[in-house]
């Protein structure tokens, strides 16, 4: 996904890229964070414009991922939609005290800052992948569930309590302040 800067002005101007799972697995650094399959490619809509050297990035990236349940392991399907909001201004003869950091500059012709709403640039054309790759990073759930009622699975035998019951008896255990609240009860612990 790259834009090309040299055409920008200080009116806003529509970009839209569309990119599925091979994508995904082809952005070397990190294949494996992706949680599953993806099932709706990852549009990336971008409004973008000029104010003086600085160049105003604006949109958002929606999709649709396979997930495991955190609680019942069943795959599912979720939209992840996020919005995103940088401003790049010209890196110049800077260079990001960050070794990363200043790899990609070289690399993607852009660079964030410690705020992930303010970055660098350089030449005439960024490469957007790394950036959306990080959008769609943090918009991951940390904790993917079906639903928010979901019962999960039996810690005896492994049913799938969204089910129905398991087989299993529900004996509760005893608590460790059962002793107490047995003197507490008896007639002798009330003295």
């Amino acid at each position: 996904m790259k834009l090309s800067l040299d055409q920008l002005s200080a009116i806003s101007e529509q970009h839209a890229f569309e990119v599925d799972g091979r994508w995904w697995e082809s952005q070397a650094p990190m294949p494996s964070r992706l949680p599953g399959r993806v099932l709706e490619p990852f549009r990336v809509e971008i409004e973008a414009h000029e104010m003086g050297e600085q160049v105003h990035l604006e949109g958002s990236l929606t999709g649709t991922l396979e997930f495991e349940c955190g609680r019942c392991l069943a795959s599912y399907g979720e939209r992840i939609g996020e919005g995103f909001r940088l401003v790049l201004e010209p890196a110049g003869s800077r260079l990001p005290a960050d070794p990363e950091a200043a790899a990609a500059l070289e690399r993607d012709g852009l660079c964030l800052g410690d705020d992930f709403e303010m970055g660098w640039y350089r030449g005439f054309e960024i490469q957007l992948d790394a950036f959306c790759r990080e959008v769609i990073s943090l918009a991951l759930p940390v904790k993917p569930l079906c639903g928010e009622d979901c019962a999960g699975l039996c810690a005896r035998c492994g049913a799938d309590l969204n089910q129905g019951g398991c087989p299993c008896a529900q004996a509760r255990p005893d608590s460790p302040f059962a002793v107490l609240a047995a003197l507490r009860d008896s007639p002798e612990g009330a003295k």
